[in-house]
């Protein structure tokens, strides 16, 4: 068992969301080296920005799983505290993604979402590997 930090900056909410995202896939291989070749549609909600960084990240962590795949493009939209997600990728393949580890779920340990002093915005959290 061991946890890793993932961290996402951007301009704006959204942007910081997709980072984070990328963020993740970079724990597991080479966002480099993924394809943006398939898309798939990523809807979660939750009372606060900070759940909804969880459950984002929980839900492309579902759709790695359940679809053998990785991810390296990413949208977000946000309509209150419901997220739109889009997610772009390829199936994994071993031997070129050289996958290190395998991300179980996004934890709530340092689980923040803020804008910061210089109007950047900052989504992170703990992820466990």
């Amino acid at each position: 068992m061991a946890d890793i930090g993932v961290r996402g900056v951007g301009e704006t909410r959204e942007r910081a969301f997709e980072q984070a995202a990328l963020a993740m896939t970079a724990v597991i291989a080479d966002p480099a080296g993924v394809a943006a070749r398939e898309q798939v549609d990523v809807q979660c909600e939750a009372p606060d920005p900070e759940l909804l960084l969880a459950e984002w990240l929980n839900a492309l962590v579902y759709e790695m799983s359940t679809r053998k795949m990785l991810f390296s493009r990413f949208l977000v939209q946000f309509k209150g505290f419901r997220l739109t997600g889009k997610a772009w990728g390829e199936r994994v393949d071993p031997a070129r993604h050289c996958p290190a580890v395998e991300v179980k779920g996004a934890t709530y340990t340092e689980l923040k979402v803020s804008k910061q002093k210089d109007g950047m915005w900052v989504a992170q959290c703990v992820v466990d590997v």
